[in-house]
Order: structure tokens, then sequence, then C-alpha cells
């Protein structure tokens, strides 16, 4: 049996918040944050050359969102780990990729990119009236170690659960005011041409909202370094795929409340603008999302966490198939589909399977929600005796 993600619970201010995850999740986050060190060592930067990375985009973070980088400062005094190494698990991608271009003329390599596959039901769509959304998330086999469940408690804002890199602020996951977030690596000839924020920051940023719009202006309009593709949902019934390059947005909306991307743009929109670049490394992203669709159409109505599940297993064309078994990708680098990530926003319920292709056992995790209708500022309900 694969061992289930540790749960890491958390709260009070943001540097209190990042001891605490620090301390607790220190061994996952020096591991985490070795291999990357391991892998721009050998693009030849040494620990000088990764810090002025991260000052690069130290600036930007801090004008985004002053309070993740205090979180991250706590993170490093909790893990006993240098701030870069904080980070650069925060901005990885960038990162990784800011220091390639560096290296590009000297050793012209494919990019460590990989696929996942998303998925959302509407209530209308869901056997139970309430929606799914839900990811198969396919990256490195490494990080089945590094990874954790991420549960936080703030005075600031709503109360989130997020599955995440260990030491990272936030990746796929929901808050208590019921809006939800997973994303896809995309990739477009505009990327890397100029410092934008990065992408988990982002998403953490929707995590920390009390309001959908505000969540999907943060995904929308916020400046970033390279393509990506982001889901944001609320419980209420509405989700819209953003396709986003780094200076521009586009949409994709459900169809008969079933809405479902893998790892390669489809608005007609992107497709005239800009030049997808991500099929040559995940070429099995062209049918991954047609085959989900295409077994959940039929139970349109009726769908629920199990169907879901059996699409996201799905074997076809293995093992380059939406369920991926440990195999080397195209970068020549172990990968896996590490994580299958179901979650209901509406009653708090997340449900999550370690490397599924391996083992199919799925571990609940509970977030306790606000009820339909509250916000933050709204005093708790108060009962009356009769």
């Amino acid at each position: 049996m694969v061992e289930p993600f540790p749960l890491i619970e958390i709260s009070g201010p943001p540097y209190e918040r990042g001891r605490q995850y620090g301390r607790k999740a220190a061994d996952r986050i020096r591991k985490g944050a070795s291999h990357y060190y391991a892998q721009l060592k050998e693009l030849s930067l040494d620990s000088a050359g990764i810090a002025a990375l991260v000052r690069d985009y130290l600036p930007v973070i801090e004008a985004f969102e002053p309070t993740h980088v205090e979180e991250m400062r706590g993170i490093s005094e909790g893990a006993g780990l240098p701030f870069e190494g904080v980070a650069l698990l925060n901005a990885r991608t960038e990162v990784l990729n800011l220091a390639r271009s560096e290296v590009r003329a000297r050793f012209k390599t494919l990019d460590d990119r990989d696929g996942c596959t998303g998925v959302v039901v509407l209530p209308q769509a869901a056997g139970a009236g309430r929606l799914i959304h839900a990811q198969n998330w396919d990256w490195k086999l490494v990080c089945a170690e590094t990874a954790v469940i991420l549960k936080v408690r703030r005075d600031d804002g709503p109360d989130f659960m997020t599955f995440t890199e260990a030491g990272a602020l936030g990746r796929f996951g929901f808050n208590a005011v019921g809006i939800a977030i997973t994303g896809n690596d995309l990739e477009c000839d505009r990327d890397y041409r100029e410092v934008g924020v990065p992408l988990a920051l982002v998403r953490r940023k929707v995590l920390e909202s009390e309001h959908v719009a505000l969540a999907m202006r943060t995904v929308y309009c916020t400046k970033k370094s390279a393509a990506n593709n982001m889901i944001v949902s609320h419980r209420d019934g509405v989700a819209i795929d953003f396709e986003c390059a780094p200076d521009e947005t586009f949409q994709v909306h459900p169809d008969q409340g079933l809405l479902v991307h893998a790892n390669h743009f489809v608005s007609p929109v992107a497709l005239v603008k800009l030049t997808d670049m991500g099929i040559a490394n995940a070429p099995d992203s062209l049918y991954r999302d047609v085959r989900v669709r295409e077994l959940l159409k039929p139970q349109i109505g009726a769908i629920s966490f199990d169907a879901v599940k059996a699409a996201l297993f799905d074997e076809f064309a293995h093992p380059w198939s939406v369920c991926r078994p440990p195999r080397l990708n195209l970068s020549n680098y172990l990968s896996a589909t590490i994580a299958m990530i179901l979650m209901e926003p509406a009653s708090g319920l997340m449900e999550v399977a370690p490397l599924p292709a391996s083992d199919r056992q799925f571990t609940s995790y509970q977030l306790e929600v606000l009820q339909a209708g509250r916000t933050i500022a709204d005093p708790p309900a108060v009962s009356k005796r009769s």
C-alpha cells in the first residue's frame, strides 16, 4: 500500500503559520528543495546563482502579496532551510525555466513539462446535486514523497485546504466559502519573456479569496511568466476554465454541466492568436481530455465521485494514459500520476489517492465549511431556545 499524504494543519498570522508548516513538514520540504537544487546544479548553477534568480522574483512576489513572503520566511525558519530554498519551492517552474534560458545556447533539451487532467461536474450534472472538482496531477515520481495536504486556519480570510508540494503555499484545493481551483501545464510562444507572478502563488491567492469574482480576477488579470491553465469553480454551480498566456487570458466554459481540460489550448481565440508549444512534450494531451469527457457524458445528471474516479483511472493507450504509471517521459525523467484529487466544496470533502496507477486507495480529508450565503465578516449564527 502506498502511504497517504500527510495532513499538515496550521493557524495564526502568516509568519507563525509558516513556522508551524516548516516544523511539521520539515523532512518533505527539505527533500523537495534538494531535488530542485540538484536540477539547477545540472545547469551549472551554484547557491549564489540560485539566490540571484530568486532575487529576481522577490520584488514581484512582494508586490503581489507581501504576506506570502512572510509565510515563506516562517517556513524557512521552521524547516531550517535557507529562504531561497523555500522561494524555489514556490516558484520552481519559473526559476527552473529562467535558469534554462541562461544556458539554452549550450544545452538544447526538452523542458521538464508534464501532463495533468482536470474535471469539473456542475451540480446539475452530478447525481448528488453537488459540484465535483477533480484533478490527476502528473509530475516527477519523487514528488510522491514530498507532497502534503495543507489545511490553513486563517484569521484574515476563509480557511482552506490544498494538495501541494511541501513548502509551497498552494496548488489544488478549495476554501470554506466553496471556491476551488486546479491547474494544468500549458506552453506557448510567449513564455518566459518577462518575470511574472509564480503560478503557485496565483493559486494560493485564489484559495484566500472570499468572493469567486475576485478569485477569477486574480487568475484572469495577474501577469505570469508562462502559460498555464487554471479551472476556478464555486460550489453554487459556476466553473470557468482560464487558458492563460503570460499576458492574456482565454476562457473555456462547461458543456452540459461538464468541463474537462488537459495540456493543450482549446479556445478558438487562443489558437488564432498564439502558438501552442506543449504538444511536443505532452502528445497524450490530445486524447486525455476526450477520453474523460466521453466516459462521463453518458452519465450527465447522475455523475458521482465513483464515476469521476473511473474516468480518471482510464488506461487507454497505457502507459501514455489518463492515469499514468511510472514511466520515462520525453525529458527522460521518471514521471507518473502522483495523485488523484477529488473535491466536493459544498461538503468540505477532499479525497486523494497517491500514485493511483499503482494503488487505488483514497484517503478522505475534511474542511469545515461556511454555510451558503454567509461571509467571513458575518457574525456566527445564534441558536434560539424555545
